[in-house]
């Protein structure tokens, strides 16, 4: 099994083929969890929900309009909220505008993070160039690191807050070996965020049966059998949402 914990199918680059796409990925026993960044696509990721399929829901942060997260994330077909975090990339050059761009996204993500703590949720979390305010947030949560490229010094306070580190094909790109050998395998999950970051670095949409191109990487890097790291990544995904067969 394959468990790709980071797709996008619920956006609109897969509205021509989804059900195809969804229906290869079932028939080769590789399981999704489509991730929602805001209500259209959080809706649209409960909506294809499915046994074997699965979302997430909430607010991306460079996403504005909040939505009631909360009451759809009690549907049963959602394991996770988010993705939920903080994006510092195109933070204003203006002191006074950064702050408050910064103290907005913060806001938005412990509101968040509010509702999966009430409801005993792992979050999925999208942070970039801000790990250390990510971190001075996280005490009391459960989740994972969703397409990690910090450094190891930001990976082991991470790892000492419990959470999980997700790899996707960004590691076709950037060099991010050591932080893979030094993640311990009962903390990675794999994932593919599609239709973003093709392993083959191509401007070719993605989708989750490019994951094992993932996984091979990984367990080349690490030097280990790749059955190992799929049974410890499934079982990894698998502790981290509880995966439930459930009725649509």
């Amino acid at each position: 099994m394959l468990i790709d914990t980071h797709a996008h199918l619920n956006f609109s680059d897969f509205d021509s083929d989804r059900d195809q796409i969804i229906q290869k990925c079932l028939d080769n026993n590789i399981w999704i969890i489509n991730v929602g960044t805001d209500l259209e696509s959080s809706r649209k990721a409960i909506e294809i929900a499915q046994k074997g399929v699965y979302a997430s829901v909430g607010l991306h942060p460079l996403n504005e309009e909040m939505f009631d997260i909360k009451s759809l994330a009690q549907l049963d077909s959602v394991v996770a909220i988010g993705e939920a975090g903080l994006d510092y990339y195109k933070r204003p050059k203006n002191k006074t505008k950064r702050k408050e761009f910064e103290d907005k996204q913060k806001s938005v993500f412990l509101t968040q993070a509010s509702i999966a703590s009430d409801l005993d949720l792992p979050m999925i979390i999208h942070c970039r160039y801000a790990h250390q305010d990510m971190v001075s947030m996280l005490d009391g949560l459960k989740g994972v690191i969703h397409c990690f490229t910090g450094n190891v010094d930001e990976l082991e306070q991470y790892l000492d807050l419990g959470f999980y580190i997700g790899f996707n094909g960004i590691i076709f790109k950037l060099n991010l070996d050591d932080v893979i050998l030094k993640t311990p395998i009962d903390k990675i999950l794999i994932e593919t965020d599609c239709p973003y970051l093709n392993p083959d670095l191509t401007a070719n949409r993605n989708d989750p049966t490019n994951l094992i191109k993932v996984a091979k990487r990984i367990a080349e890097i690490k030097n280990i059998e790749l059955d190992l790291l799929l049974e410890k990544t499934s079982k990894n995904a698998k502790s981290l949402f509880k995966f439930n067969p459930f009725a649509k």
